[in-house]
């Protein structure tokens, strides 16, 4: 099967059935996108497929094919990153780190269609995305000014 993940064709010999999360760690050794609850509650695997935010551990790589997938991987580079990499950097917000991927995907994508939002939204929009570290003041904050910045106020 083929499938694209960051802009890259990918040739995979899978079944259609694997978790695509599987496929970006295990076959393509994407793992920035991680393993969290396996039953798409935590956001932790969170990537987009054709830009909104999907949980990997839950899509099956049959679903992916002639979709266009990106991972934190590909959602800037260390030369240019993302306005919410940045923004992450900036307000300091990861502490362990390990659900930041899906926190990052998860604002970028939903900052395409909520460029202004309001405390509530942004609570609202991240509610299933858990970050065990309690960073959620400095991840709003941080969604504040990656919006801010996407809106080129900043």
């Amino acid at each position: 099967m083929q499938i694209t993940v960051n802009g890259v064709q990918h040739e995979i010999d899978v079944e259609d059935d694997m978790p695509l999360l599987w496929v970006l760690r295990d076959e393509l050794k994407l793992t920035g996108t991680k393993y969290g609850c396996g039953i798409a509650q935590c956001g932790v695997c969170t990537v987009h497929m054709d830009g909104l935010a999907v949980r990997a551990c839950q899509l099956r790589a049959g679903d992916a094919q002639g979709r266009q997938i990106t991972t934190i991987e590909g959602l800037g580079t260390p030369e240019a990153l993302h306005a919410v990499q940045d923004a992450w950097i900036e307000h300091q917000v990861a502490q362990c780190g390990y659900c930041q991927s899906g926190q990052i995907m998860s604002v970028a994508s939903f900052l395409k269609f909520k460029p202004n939002p309001t405390d509530e939204e942004i609570d609202f929009a991240l509610s299933s995305n858990l970050c065990r570290c309690g960073t959620y003041p400095r991840i709003r904050e941080a969604v504040k000014t990656a919006a801010a910045k996407l809106r080129g106020e900043v």
